[in-house]
Order: C-alpha cells, then sequence, then structure tokens
C-alpha cells in the first residue's frame, strides 16, 4: 500500500539523507574574515601514504572546533599543518594570515599544543617543567612566576608542583601540559585527543577545562575520535575520514539542514512491518532497526501516519519525536560516504 499524509509533498533540502555521497558540504559562514586558521585543498603523504586528501577547512575565531573522525582519519597531521610542522605536499595553508611554510616559528609562538602524550620532563618538577617551558617561549621573566602560579591554579594541580612528574597519574601530566600550554597566551590552543587514557571523571574535568578557554578570546581546535566529547563541546565540528573533510559547520546548523524536516523513532511488535512507509509520500528518509528512524517533510504529518499504521494493523510499542544529534549526523554521514 502506498500511504498518504495528507499534506502536500515537499522537495527535500538540497542536504537532505542520501545526498552526500561523494561530496562535501560546509556551512558557507564558516570561511570568513572571522576564521584565524583555513586549509585549502592541502594534501600531505607520508611517501605512498596519503594522510590528507585535499583537506580544506576553516577555523572560526574564539570558537571551540572539533575534528571529528576514527584513527587514522588526518587529525594529527591537520595539526601539524596548521602549525608549520609539516609542510604539505600541496595546498595551502594560512594560520593567523601567516603562511607556517615561511613563517613557522611566528606561527608557533602564537599557538599552544597539547599532544595525546604530552612531552614532559618526568625527573624534573612540575614547577620546574613550566619553568623551563615559559623560558623557552621567551615569556618576560618578571612575568613567568605569576604565570606559573596562574596557570597552575587554573588546572588545580599547585599542590603537586613541587613533585617529580614521573609521580603524577595521567590526568595529573595532562593537567600539567594544559598549564604549560597556556603560559604564553596563545591565540591559538590545539588539543589531541586530551582525554587519551583519563577515566571518566578526569576526561569530563578536562573538557570542562577547556570549555572555558575561549572565555577570554583564545580560539581552540582539538581533535577527537569520540563523539560524546565533541557534542557537549564543539561550537564548530569537522568530520574527518580518510584525510577528507566531509562535512563542516556548527552541530545545530548541519543538523537542520541534513533534517529539514521532523524526524521519529518508531518501534513496532514487528518492525519489518515499518517498512512500506518507505514509499509513503512525505517521507524523506527511512532507516530500518530495531526502532525505526522516519524523517517527513513536515511534522504534520505524523498524526496521519500513525492512523495509516493502525489501519493496517501495526501494532505500535513506542512512538516519539526525535531531535537529531551530533552522533546522529556522524553516521549518517559516514554511511552516505562509504562505497
Amino acid at each position: 500500500m502506498t500511504g498518504s499524509l495528507g499534506v502536500a509533498p515537499q522537495a527535500p533540502a538540497s542536504l537532505g539523507p542520501g545526498t552526500l555521497t561523494g561530496v562535501r558540504h560546509r556551512d558557507p559562514s564558516c570561511r570568513s574574515a572571522g576564521s584565524l586558521v583555513e586549509l585549502d585543498a592541502v594534501t600531505h603523504r607520508f611517501g605512498e601514504v596519503t594522510a590528507l586528501d585535499r583537506l580544506t577547512l576553516a577555523v572560526p575565531r574564539e570558537q571551540i572546533t572539533v575534528l571529528l573522525g576514527p584513527n587514522g582519519a588526518g587529525k594529527t597531521t591537520a595539526i601539524r599543518v596548521i602549525t608549520g610542522a609539516l609542510t604539505p605536499t600541496e595546498g595551502t595553508v594560512s594560520t593567523f594570515g601567516l603562511d607556517p611554510r615561511a613563517d613557522g616559528a611566528q606561527v608557533r609562538s602564537r599557538c599552544g599544543v597539547v599532544s595525546a602524550k604530552p612531552a614532559l620532563y618526568d625527573r624534573l618538577s612540575g614547577y620546574d617543567n613550566l619553568l623551563y617551558s615559559a623560558r623557552l617561549y621567551e615569556v618576560d621573566p618578571q612575568l613567568i612566576e605569576p604565570r606559573i602560579r596562574e596557570a597552575a591554579q587554573r588546572f588545580a594541580i599547585e599542590y603537586a608542583l613541587g613533585q617529580q612528574v614521573g609521580g603524577y597519574s595521567t590526568g595529573m601530566k595532562t593537567r600539567l601540559a594544559l598549564a604549560r600550554s597556556v603560559l604564553h597566551r596563545p591565540e591559538l590552543l590545539l588539543f589531541d585527543e586530551p582525554t587519551s587514557g583519563l577515566d571518566p571523571e578526569s576526561s569530563q574535568a578536562v573538557l570542562d577545562l577547556i570549555r572555558d578557554m575561549t572565555s577570554d578570546g583564545r580560539t581552540v581546535v582539538m581533535c577527537t575520535h569520540l563523539l560524546a566529547e565533541a557534542e557537549g563541546l564543539a561550537d564548530h565540528v569537522v568530520v574527518l575520514d580518510q584525510g577528507t573533510d566531509l562535512i563542516a559547520g556548527s552541530p545545530s546548523a548541519l543538523t537542520r539542514r541534513y533534517w529539514p524536516g521532523a524526524v521519529v523513532r518508531l518501534e513496532a511488535e514487528h518492525p519489518e512491518r515499518l517498512d512500506t512507509i518507505a514509499s509513503w509520500d512525505g517521507v524523506i528518509d527511512y532507516v530500518r532497526g530495531d526502532i525505526a528512524t522516519v524523517t517527513l517533510d513536515d511534522i504534520s504529518r505524523v498524526p496521519d501516519m500513525i492512523r495509516h499504521l493502525v489501519e493496517e494493523e501495526v501494532r505500535l510499542r513506542r512512538v516519539e519525536p526525535h531531535v537529531p544529534t551530533l552522533e546522529d549526523l556522524y553516521f549518517a554521514v559516514r554511511r552516505e560516504a562509504s562505497p
């Protein structure tokens, strides 16, 4: 049976489900004078391995941009290209309006970087690690002491400054690395999997600290493969896969564009009996599962949809509206991009 849900069908938006394969989608507001970093068609190869494949992205000022993707997606390589630690094989990079290839030292002096496994001196105290970094960044000698104390207080490591770093927990080492990254007042902070190896409580504490960093005008780029981290943190998200940007923009704008209508989840006693919905007027997308997800072009179609299912004697266990999340977006994009 072909259902009719009572509202004249509307054409799906240009970014509706099923339209992503082979195409990159970006929020056009991202590339503007407000971007602190821009990569344009950047490719980087390590021998025969292509780590970045015509990657294009823009990092808005004073926001948290999350590079989201599985291990090997090119996130770490992107950060190294942004700072000039790597020179891309092809494409152009602009960081602070500078070319990191020509002005790498100046670019790096304005960045703070925390890697998944921070390089710290285990035989030195926390204080001496910070002191060494401050001198390396040529912080004014008169400002070093107050900045160390300020950073230690901000990241809750004052009590451990006199201890050897080799005795720190993983969470404490991450906090020390965060403190070190802000000593020279960088404009851009880049965090590569900063919660790697942390327990849930420590991870949340680190994410809360990172969230607070934009309050004083800093711009943050964070790499993660964990959807929960990105969901609660990102002002701007770039989904990467195999070195390529699949989609970019604010999470709310992207979910609105990808799901332009109403999304409803249905659970039935016999899930296969919901499959007829896929061919009904007004249905933009239907994803089968134990709990089926239906995207309609108008919320007013929901009562008619339920009525038709009841008339077909489909025994429904649950009907609920669904607000698409970043997790939904991520898996939808990955699904559509897969060959």
